[in-house]
């Protein structure tokens, strides 16, 4: 069984810490295993940081300055390790 992801869910992200949290449960819910989930904070100024912190064992985060959806969901796309890439709203 290889170690690498299967697929790979990209969440963009830009102050949504009141429902993050459920959209990434969504995906650690699934039944599909060895699954990588990655949030792409584009530069949030709300209490995002603090929403991610109790699920970054599960998750990776990666931080961006503000540039947009595109350009977030560009970021995850290329740090993804998964075969295969789903991108997921964060609301």
């Amino acid at each position: 069984m290889s170690s690498e992801p299967s697929v790979t869910v990209v969440i963009p992200t830009y102050n949504r810490a009141d429902l993050l949290p459920q959209a990434i449960r969504s995906v650690l819910d699934q039944t599909l295993p060895n699954v990588e989930v990655v949030v792409v904070d584009d530069g949030s100024t709300d209490e995002t940081p603090a929403a991610l912190e109790p699920l970054l064992s599960a998750v990776r985060v990666i931080r961006t300055e503000n540039r947009g959806v595109s350009h977030a969901r560009n970021v995850g796309m290329k740090s993804a390790r998964g075969t295969y890439v789903a991108f997921l709203d964060s609301d």
